[in-house]
């Protein structure tokens, strides 16, 4: 299994941080790593993330896991899981108006080893998403 992962202390309550991250034409806005997110941020739905990593290639990956204020997982990659990559939000209080922000996605499947090194290095754009969303949560 191979990983990325940043966070951010936030000094703002989950339910905001929340709405910013469920807010899929708002990412632009606050991610400089994403030219555009289609589709809506919703249990069981299909959406399409833009990099800038990639510039005008889609990732299409499904909402699998959704708890309001909590929790939520992207799962894309190869059909009969070849390769798949996990991307889960986590949201902990951390006390009165302040949120540890955690995002982690994990790549498992046979061609995992092949598919990595052709992989750009993901930790500057999951450090951008942190940032970005503690500067725009924090904003109000």
């Amino acid at each position: 299994m191979r990983s990325y992962e940043a966070s951010a202390l936030i000094d703002a309550n989950p339910e905001t941080i929340w709405r910013i991250l469920v807010d899929a034409p708002g990412y632009p806005n606050w991610d400089s790593g994403v030219e555009r997110v289609e589709g809506q941020i919703e249990p069981g739905k299909t959406i399409k993330v833009y990099s800038k990593v990639s510039p005008g290639r889609a990732f299409p990956v499904k909402v699998t896991e959704f708890a309001s204020g909590q929790r939520m997982q992207w799962t894309g990659g190869m059909p009969l899981g070849m390769f798949k990559g996990v991307r889960t939000f986590t949201l902990e209080p951390q006390g009165p108006g302040s949120t540890l922000f955690t995002m982690r996605e994990e790549y498992t499947g046979p061609l995992t080893p092949l598919i990595w090194r052709t992989i750009p290095d993901l930790g500057p754009s999951f450090e951008q998403l942190a940032t970005g969303l503690k500067a725009r949560a924090e904003r109000g």
